[in-house]
């Protein structure tokens, strides 16, 4: 296997890592009404995104995101030419996360079904595709006055993607001296998307990885939830869950290559600095 094809390989199992214990967990608290609270479910996923990256980063640089892939290129990390292989990959890798989810959890999703009433295919078949892909509002919390708009959800998973592609450079960037090492940052970028969960998940299930929602959400249409699944009973899919996270992954990048990565290095050119107190009528700034 050659170099480009163990980053591919990388990106898929990574991906597939990633998306399977994400998508399981959120299985596990739907149909078994396990109890796990929104901070539980957001920790599992932080831990799978960890597990993910520390699993495959020799191989591929762990992006597993087609929204990080792309801030990489626009930042000057990574070569255009490997933006749609990552892409397909971490496509594949998905599509067989929520594959596997299908076949494990089978079973129970057609108990749950049956138990509720539930038709597979109808409008309120979304209770057991949100296992798959992400809706807004989330259906997990039948809260009647609970609204989500299309673009308060386009802003919830764009400025979540924003801060998550930003992190991901400030955790990787050789200038910026406070990140912590290379061996333990895996598990704050893991921190960051639990703790993106953990206050978004409401509003938007929290996709910030269009590969993690648009792989899941294919096997779903093809095992008969059909339009529930594409293009969603709301709609606005592409708009909310592929658009959004693009453009957020974007502006991040170009934030990051022109103001903070210029600034991290100005700020590395100053050699003093001095915590003792000023001699008495001095001042020193630094």
């Amino acid at each position: 296997m050659n170099g480009q094809s163990a980053a591919y390989f990388g990106e898929f199992f990574g991906t597939f890592i990633l998306v399977f214990f994400g998508t399981a967990i959120v299985a596990v608290a739907v149909l078994f009404q396990a109890p796990l609270g929104l901070v539980q479910v957001a920790v599992v996923w932080g831990i799978g995104v960890t597990l993910a990256i520390y699993a495959t980063r020799h191989l591929s640089c762990a992006h597993l995101n087609p929204a990080v892939s792309l801030g990489m290129v626009l930042a000057g990390r990574m070569q255009p030419r490997l933006f749609v292989p990552y892409c397909g990959a971490q496509l594949a890798g998905a599509a067989a996360a929520g594959g596997m989810i299908l076949l494990l959890f089978h079973p129970s999703i057609a108990a749950f079904e049956h138990a509720h009433g539930i038709i597979r295919g109808a409008p309120d078949s979304v209770r057991t595709a949100m296992l798959f892909g992400e809706y807004f509002p989330n259906p997990g919390f039948d809260i009647p006055w609970f609204k989500v708009s299309l673009p308060t959800a386009m802003l919830t998973e764009g400025l979540g993607t924003f801060l998550l592609v930003s992190m991901i450079f400030l955790l990787t960037e050789g200038c910026n001296v406070g990140r912590p090492t290379d061996a333990i940052s895996p598990v704050f970028i893991g921190a960051t998307v639990a703790a993106l969960i953990a206050v978004t998940a409401p509003l938007t299930q929290t996709g910030i990885n269009p590969a993690r929602d648009f792989g899941p959400r294919l096997v779903a249409y093809f095992a008969g939830w059909k339009q529930v699944a594409i293009p969603g009973p709301r709609g606005g899919f592409f708009w909310v869950y592929i658009a959004a996270p693009l453009a957020g992954a974007a502006l991040s990048a170009l934030c990051f290559r022109f103001v903070l990565s210029p600034l991290m290095t100005a700020r590395n050119r100053v050699t003093t600095c001095d915590c003792k107190e000023p001699e008495a009528g001095s001042l020193r700034m630094f």
